[in-house]
């Protein structure tokens, strides 16, 4: 069969492409890299025409033009499912909704939930089968194409080819339509400089690492410290097991770390749902036969983390009460990034066979007037709870790491005092009395 033949015939202009979004469409722009740059630059030169249209996204860069276009949001009203930063200030402007989830939910959401009218990706350019990788952003595209009632692929040529385990790539035969042009260079997250703070905390969980564990690192400074001390340390034949793979995995691999060689579960491979990072990560993940991308609701399911022994889940937050919640997403009420496979990774981290699941956080935080306060507060008052008490392992800060399963009320407020800033040890103490969780 002429695949090739059958792209020519759906292939359009970006701006033919969008005529077919109407009025009260729900349009998904799926995650990350995958953001339809030229599809979306379209879609907003039609505002004026279009009423409350609906744009799902997922960690997109921006700009988003459909957000930025229309401030009164009756032409378009963009959502997402975890904030990045530049999704955080449309956050904050009233220019973007957040849609809470857990990850290993997000493909259930979609299959008995969600309807999609348009779906908008980019991928990769088309393989001789008539396969469209979906590249870096394996981990949320499948089901949602499939959910659709039209398919539009944006076919960009900076994006690499990850292999994958299964639901990896879409078929011409499934696709309305093709669009192409130039593209920018793919963007990479600006490097976090490591705090002292964040490589104390490094330090302190590296002992309850050893040889032949499968990492899971979140995405911040934290998680990439700890990466950085796992690459220069004595540790060998690491696994990945991950939702999303950074900067930090490529360092392992170059320090002969990263192996995969002792995991039980996908051996030898290195296994992701999506990638951020530098043009560097991508090239090594592109067409790297020791890579192996799937979908969340595979990467990130408790019962196949349960099942690699030796799982290490690293992840961050912005603060913790004294009863154990967990708050990794908002300031008060303010939508900062959002739940995404932190307690996941909690959950299986916590049934594997020797495994371990850490929440990080430096112990305080200065507000911009100068204001220096405790981020383990006496009781959460307006955040947004992550992560519940009874899912929470070890946590850690600067002064200490503790672990909180199975421990009662006083008991969870005592070790958690003890590693919060000795400045506010005293007051925590008091609130936990008041709280009439500390023994007397």
């Amino acid at each position: 069969m002429d695949y090739y033949a059958e792209y020519r015939g759906k292939l359009r202009s970006p701006e033919e492409a969008v005529k077919v979004v109407k009025d009260g469409d729900w349009v998904d722009y799926t995650s990350c890299t995958a953001k339809p740059v030229l599809l979306d630059r379209a879609l907003a030169k039609r505002r004026d025409e279009l009423w409350d249209v609906k744009i799902r996204g997922n960690l997109l860069p921006g700009p988003i033009e459909v957000a930025e276009c229309d401030e009164s949001q009756k032409h378009f009203v963009y959502n997402t499912w975890h904030c990045s930063s530049y999704e955080r200030k449309l956050c904050d402007r009233g220019l973007c909704f957040f849609t809470p989830m857990v990850f290993h939910n997000l493909t259930a959401y979609y299959k008995f939930f969600l309807h999609v009218d348009v779906a908008m990706i980019s991928v990769p350019p088309m393989d001789r089968h008539g396969y469209f990788n979906f590249s870096l952003n394996t981990g949320t595209s499948a089901e949602i194409l499939r959910q659709a009632d039209i398919v539009i692929l944006e076919i960009n040529e900076n994006l690499p080819n990850v292999r994958g385990g299964y639901d990896d790539c879409v078929h011409i035969s499934e696709v309305d339509y093709v669009v192409e042009g130039p593209h920018d260079a793919l963007d990479s997250p600006k490097p976090h400089p490591i705090t002292p703070q964040e490589k104390a905390i490094a330090e302190l969980i590296l002992p309850y690492i050893k040889d032949g564990s499968t990492l899971q690192i979140g995405i911040g400074g934290m998680p990439n410290a700890v990466g950085k001390l796992l690459a220069q340390s004595d540790l060998k034949d690491l696994g990945m097991h991950t939702e999303l793979c950074s900067d930090a995995y490529l360092e392992l691999h170059r320090a002969g770390k990263l192996t995969n060689k002792k995991k039980n579960l996908n051996r030898y491979k290195s296994v992701l749902g999506f990638a951020l990072g530098s043009q560097e990560l991508y090239d090594w993940l592109d067409n790297n036969p020791s890579i192996k991308a799937y979908p969340l609701e595979y990467v990130n399911k408790p019962e196949v983390i349960g099942q690699i022994d030796n799982m290490i889940s690293i992840n961050s937050c912005i603060s913790v009460d004294l009863y154990g919640q967990v708050s990794s997403e908002s300031v008060g009420s303010r939508q900062i990034s959002g739940t995404g496979g932190q307690l996941d990774f909690l959950e299986g981290a916590s049934i594997s066979k020797g495994g371990k699941a850490f929440i990080c956080l430096n112990s305080t935080y200065t507000g911009k007037d100068g204001k220096v306060v405790s981020c383990i507060q006496p009781a959460f008052n307006g955040e947004i709870i992550t992560s519940p008490r009874s899912q929470i392992y070890y946590v850690a800060t600067e002064y200490g790491v503790v672990n909180l399963e199975g421990a009662t009320s006083w008991e969870r407020a005592e070790r958690l005092i003890s590693i919060a800033h000795p400045d506010f040890r005293d007051d925590l103490i008091a609130q936990a009395k008041e709280r009439k969780i500390w023994r007397k």
